[in-house]
């Protein structure tokens, strides 16, 4: 896989880091992305496009559906890493 730098100015900087928090809790709650794909109505492919970053879009209503299964509020797929203001995502 290519390495991919996002700067915080560029707007998929926020995709970047809400894929490895939907990844954390998914994990957290002993879900595979099939049965994450199943429990939300999306396609595998759509989660780990989500969770490996790759260039993926989705709507507010998607990441509520994904909280919702996930069982934990939206906000927490948002919160940005606080370690650095610039990440090397994978």
């Amino acid at each position: 896989m290519v390495n991919i730098k996002f700067d915080r100015k560029d707007e998929n900087y926020v995709y970047s880091f809400i894929g490895k928090n939907v990844k954390k809790y998914r994990r957290e709650k002993g879900l595979t992305q099939k049965k994450l794909a199943e429990l939300t109505t999306y396609s595998k492919q759509f989660i780990s496009n989500i969770e490996n970053n790759v260039h993926q879009t989705f709507s507010i209503g998607t990441l509520w559906r994904i909280a919702l299964v996930l069982e934990v509020d939206m906000y927490k797929l948002c919160i940005e890493p606080k370690e650095t203001k610039e990440e090397v995502y994978h």
